[in-house]
């Protein structure tokens, strides 16, 4: 018999998760969509052509409203799955932020009952866009090198405060309209030209740090955060995460000064999709690396 770590395992993660098709593709990674409405018709975030408009939309004041993958979407997505792979390793997107991760427990607690031979275990990535592609990433690493499902899963669940997602927002209104920010703050805080940074706590929650005047500022901070927090990670940042919202200048501004600063070189930068974007609005700059803590 085979030793338990050559069982075949397929890693599951949601839209959330921000990675480029082209990637979920070449590591034969199965990803759940979200769906969003805006304008009166509700996309899945599988729809690129929806999404190019997507951000065009929301600057023109649209208001994007989104959706969890409920408990039987991802019932049907683990069912598809197990037709040719038992053993299911699921990264959802931070319960913090989204039922979605619930729903995929649901899901598999039903599956695994109604079968037996079905192994699935769901992990709670606390994170969100990039930051859940940064786990999903890892995951992807070490399961290529060999690593076994639960030696994945246990690594992730114990490292989960050391994948560090930190964050700016350029117009305030979305934090204001998402509950984030009271109404009074996002209008003084657009007047002065308030940068506010955000990072996802412990908890898998938004949380606001600290802000900073003007745009370039705010930007810098995001790499002064990873110095500060990288700590004995660094080693372990040989490629680092950056999302944006339809601002691929400041993203590429912001690897630039990490590249300066620290020497990294790898990068995977990518829009952050309308699940995401729905919250956060347009010209959102997120940064994710691996920290000592969040």
């Amino acid at each position: 018999m085979k030793g338990d770590h050559m069982k075949e395992y397929i890693i599951v993660t949601d839209s959330s998760a921000d990675l480029p098709k082209s990637y979920i593709k070449e590591h034969n990674v199965s990803c759940v969509s979200l769906k969003y409405t805006i304008d009166g018709i509700t996309y899945d975030n599988d729809d690129e052509e929806a999404a190019k408009t997507f951000y065009k939309k929301v600057r023109n004041k649209s208001m994007p409203t989104t959706s969890q993958v409920n408990p039987e979407e991802a019932f049907d997505e683990f069912k598809k799955i197990s037709e040719k792979c038992k053993n299911i390793l699921c990264l959802a997107f931070s319960s913090g932020l989204s039922g979605t991760c619930n729903s995929f427990m649901i899901a598999a607690k039903e599956l695994m009952e109604e079968d037996e031979t079905i192994n699935i275990r769901v992990v709670d990535t606390l994170s969100a866009s990039m930051g859940q592609g940064l786990i999903v990433h890892k995951a992807v690493c070490m399961k290529e090198n060999g690593k076994s499902m639960d030696e994945v899963a246990d690594y992730i669940e114990a490292h989960l405060k050391n994948f560090v997602h930190v964050f700016t927002v350029d117009d305030l209104d979305h934090l204001y309209r998402g509950g984030r920010l009271s109404k009074t703050a996002s209008v003084i805080g657009n007047l002065i030209n308030l940068k506010p940074v955000l990072h996802v706590d412990d908890e898998g929650h938004l949380v606001n740090m600290f802000n900073v005047r003007g745009r370039k500022k705010s930007l810098h901070s995001l790499v002064d955060y990873m110095e500060k927090t990288m700590g004995s990670y660094k080693d372990q940042n040989d490629i680092v995460f950056i999302s944006h919202a339809d601002n691929l200048e400041d993203a590429k501004f912001v690897a630039d000064e990490i590249k300066n600063r620290f020497g990294i070189d790898k990068f995977m930068i990518n829009e952050i999709g309308p699940t995401i974007g729905s919250h956060t609005g347009p010209d959102v700059i997120a940064l994710f690396f691996m920290g000592e803590n969040r």
